[in-house]
């Protein structure tokens, strides 16, 4: 499945108080996820193998390193959980980085909120505004993330640039 998104990533001292903010707006709540994200040594772009409880996924996406809303373009392949599928790209490519993370996930309408507890790094708050199907335009993707940085009240120096394989 091929995805465009927006997104942006923020770097929170407390979960507790964004999703609050968020609650009041009746989202869907998916639950908590813990999930292991092992990122693969490529040429171009990321790869990572998410295993988790909720999400299992072979995901390739390209993102530029820069704070605040960027676009990804995303190559998704969701499977069951099977070891042999890490054991292959593991003996084929080298293992880069593994992130452990517990996240909390929610949606309204095409807009995931995660609010991550990342093992090593802290407590983030990462807004994904997400086209799976060409129904929304990059202009509406940036508009629905601006929208929900400006109701978080995120200041600047919260964005995260880069990927939590990146920061660890």
């Amino acid at each position: 499945m091929n995805i465009r998104n927006i997104e942006f990533k923020a770097k929170v001292d407390s979960i507790e108080s964004y999703e609050n903010i968020l609650l009041e707006l009746q989202p869907i709540f998916k639950g908590v996820d813990h999930q292991i994200d092992t990122y693969f040594n490529v040429p171009k772009g990321r790869l990572k193998l998410r295993e988790g409880n909720i999400e299992n996924a072979l995901i390739n996406y390209d993102r530029e390193n820069q704070a605040g809303s960027k676009l990804s373009s995303v190559i998704l392949y969701r499977h069951q959980p099977d070891p042999a599928l890490k054991s292959i790209l593991t003996h084929q490519l080298g293992i880069k980085m593994v992130v452990d993370k517990v996240r909390k996930i929610y949606f309204i309408e095409n807009v995931k909120f995660h609010f991550d507890q990342v093992k090593d790094l802290g407590t983030f708050l990462e807004v994904e505004a997400i086209d799976n199907d060409g129904q929304y335009s990059l202009e509406k993707l940036q508009e629905q993330c601006d929208h929900y940085q400006q109701l978080f009240n995120l200041k600047t120096n919260q964005m995260m640039q880069q990927s939590y394989s990146d920061m660890l």
